[in-house]
């Protein structure tokens, strides 16, 4: 990899649904032109129809969806200076399976309490993911630990401006600087 390639960096957008993945990922690629993929577009016609059946996927529903993920990381961290991905990289092995391969991959991990996002589901309009499913997600979610050191928390308590700020501000620090994008 040469030097202008090692500053490029992809970032996930990670969390349960209702967390507001795609709209900060939105949010921030408007406001500084970074790329950005919304995972769920990747997720094979078996698994969206399973999950709109109202059924949770399991491990192995997974395993291609998170290698194709893994392929756009690997292909966006090659063309762009800063990439946003949308996924919801809930257990370790997801992150670990993102990770392989990717350089210059980190998380960024947009966190929040039951309550909250079950609101936001309830609000949700025109998505297959069904209210229902939270208890489950929650369930899955392996909390990131100290030791994955390229997993940064986002409180999304706060209005989506200051969420979509506040990852713009991590993005920045990150980077050491090295993203060109807009600042809010």
């Amino acid at each position: 990899m040469n030097d202008t390639q090692s500053l490029h960096h992809v970032f996930i957008l990670m969390g349960v649904s209702g967390s507001g993945k795609s709209a900060v990922a939105s949010g921030v690629a408007q406001r500084t032109g970074a790329a950005f993929l919304d995972g769920d577009f990747l997720h094979p016609r078996s698994n969206i129809t399973k999950m709109a059946s109202g059924h949770a996927l399991n491990d192995e529903d997974r395993k291609p969806w998170l290698q194709a993920l893994n392929d756009a990381a690997f292909a966006m961290q090659r063309t762009n200076s800063v990439s946003l991905i949308v996924c919801s990289a809930l257990k370790k092995q997801y992150r670990d399976m993102l990770r392989d391969g990717n350089q210059c991959l980190h998380f960024l991990y947009l966190k929040g309490d039951y309550a909250l996002i079950e609101s936001r589901l309830k609000a949700r309009k025109g998505h297959f993911f069904k209210p229902q499913m939270l208890v489950t997600q929650f369930e899955t979610l392996e909390e990131p630990t100290t030791a994955e050191n390229d997993v940064y928390e986002i409180d999304i308590s706060m209005p989506l401006d200051d969420v979509i700020e506040s990852v713009i501000n991590k993005i920045n620090s990150v980077t050491q600087g090295t993203f060109e994008g807009e600042m809010v």
